[in-house]
């Protein structure tokens, strides 16, 4: 039996994990609140609309940045770094204010962090459509396993993590259809990995090169895959997951 094992959201884009209990997704949506927000860096143009992630500050750039967990409630976002005060401020109107908690611990020799963006309902997520992840905790085990590691879910950045299924049976899900309560979501394609997984979500110090495990091990950089969300409902941790070839079983 297939279940939801973790749910989790990135209200800022790159600076900081919140975990989830329950979650209501929207036909055509990123998972609410996820990419919400984002920090661009100097030379970015976006005002809010999607744009690739080269455009804004995260973990790739700078793995201290893995370290920092977030909560949300309404406007208000507490953040939490083991390198710095706790930090509470009201987004988008306090975005200087973020800018600042992260500053010190922001590699110097990377382009600045310059202001905040306020994201369309697609997210700012990684894929140019508005994507929710799917990832596998058996997946995870046999990574870590070969990597000699245990890996947390927070270095892969996720959405959804899935219990219960075969380490890479994911990969056959593209194009197929997974339904969770009433929420459907299409797999769209495959989740191809950056530098950021390499830093341990506890402390954001590099500790492992993730890239080259799943390039000699596997004969590639993937974890995970980008769904759409077809048809919305509630969500849950702990819900039986199905897959299925069509939308509507």
């Amino acid at each position: 039996m297939i279940r939801v094992s973790a749910l989790w959201r990135h209200p800022v884009k790159g600076v900081g994990a919140e975990p989830l209990q329950s979650i209501m997704l929207r036909a055509g949506e990123c998972l609410p609140g996820d990419r919400a927000f984002a920090i661009a860096q100097e030379g970015a143009t976006t005002q809010g609309e999607w744009a690739p992630c080269r455009n804004f500050i995260r973990g790739a750039k700078a793995g201290s940045l893995m370290a920092v967990t977030a909560t949300r409630n309404g406007n208000t976002h507490n953040f939490h770094h083991p390198d710095r005060p706790d930090l509470q401020v009201e987004l988008p109107a306090e975005g200087n204010a973020l800018i600042d908690w992260i500053t010190p611990i922001y590699p110097a020799n990377r382009p600045t962090p310059e202001r905040l963006v306020t994201a369309t309902e697609h997210g700012m997520t990684d894929a140019a459509f508005p994507s929710i992840s799917i990832l596998s905790d058996a997946s995870r085990t046999e990574l870590g396993a070969a990597a000699g590691a245990d890996l947390d879910q927070r270095r892969f950045r996720g959405n959804i993590w899935l219990d219960g299924l075969q380490a890479w049976d994911e990969w056959d899900w593209i194009g197929k259809y997974v339904k969770i309560g009433n929420a459907v979501l299409e797999v769209r394609e495959r989740n191809t990995r950056c530098r950021a997984t390499h830093s341990n979500p506890q402390t954001g110090a590099e500790d492992q090169d993730l890239l080259r495990v799943l390039d000699s091990n596997w004969g590639h950089r993937d974890f995970g895959v980008y769904s759409v969300c077809t048809t919305g409902g509630e969500i849950c941790v702990g819900d039986e997951v199905f897959i299925h070839d069509r939308p509507e079983p």
